[in-house]
């Protein structure tokens, strides 16, 4: 998987510990005595696959740069609960300060990585390819689609830069056009965007064939059934590639891969991942 770049993992990190720290950690600075020491491991309290573990490390790490880290797993590793992820020690005031913004960290990577990779476990021996989604939390898309790499799936687009996708709305707004809003929208894509991949959204059949002979190279088939699916996987026929989507669970999933298309997005990789328990605990010295 492609790791986050060192800036990235360094703003977003001091962004959320002046969010949390503010003027000062009051309870922290009034209560243990500056010079204290102390060693603490981070825990996850169930088996999950872990994300995140260099943000934790940058928290600690902003807050005092001679802390001693030890990491014992990487990221994408599927790990036991009571397994050690990451020793500290060091400054106990730092390390009190920078809890609750490195567990959060972890805990919401790991949760995403986690359920991306039970969705990739449940589609194991169909081509299908489990996809994230834009429906993310606003300025953490570049950390939880970090997340759902780790967990085995791939990312769709990034933004609305990196690739044409021609939804329901924009055909609405088209619909006086002809041949079909399709065949319009995908050559105005085209003559614009002559470099990125265009993708179609099809409700039915008809628009389905439609995108097909506009020349679309990705047919995105939004709530179809199991039938409409392997339909519009015989009507492609490797022409474009297939994308189911909408309403995708764990129990539907595998049914879906077994029609034959070629992705699978599932927006609840992001939108609806459980934090996993990860706890903080201090070693007796």
């Amino acid at each position: 998987m492609n790791s986050l770049s060192r800036d990235e993992i360094t703003q977003f990190v001091s962004g959320a510990l002046a969010e949390d720290v503010g003027t000062g950690d009051a309870t922290t600075l009034a209560t243990v005595p500056e010079g204290t020491v102390a060693t603490a491991v981070l825990m996850p309290r169930e088996g999950m696959v872990l994300c995140g573990v260099e943000l934790a490390e940058t928290a600690f790490r902003l807050l005092s740069p001679t802390i001693h880290l030890e990491r014992h797993y990487e990221d994408g590793r599927h790990v036991s609960a009571g397994s050690a992820l990451l020793t500290v020690r060091g400054s106990t005031r730092a390390i009190l300060t920078a809890e609750r913004v490195a567990l959060n960290l972890m805990q919401r990577l790991s949760g995403i990585a986690t359920l991306t990779a039970q969705f990739v476990e449940a589609v194991q021996g169909n081509p299908a390819r489990v996809l994230d989604t834009r429906k993310t939390t606003p300025h953490w898309r570049v950390l939880e689609k970090y997340a759902v790499r780790c967990g085995g799936g791939q990312n769709h687009r990034s933004g609305l830069f990196d690739m044409v996708l021609i939804k329901d709305n924009h055909l609405q707004a088209l619909h006086n056009e002809s041949p079909s809003a399709i065949h319009a929208a995908v050559a105005r894509a085209r003559a614009c965007y002559p470099a990125l991949k265009v993708e179609v959204e099809a409700d039915t059949l008809k628009q389905v064939e439609q995108a097909l002979d506009a020349g679309a190279d990705i047919i995105l088939l939004d709530n179809m059934t199991l039938e409409q699916l392997e339909s519009a996987v015989r009507l492609a026929a490797g022409r474009a590639k297939t994308e189911a989507s909408g309403g995708v669970t764990l129990d539907t999933v595998r049914g879906i891969a077994a029609t034959g298309v070629d992705f699978i997005s599932v927006g609840a990789l992001t939108h609806s991942a459980r934090s996993v328990d990860i706890g903080l605990d201090f070693l007796s010295s």
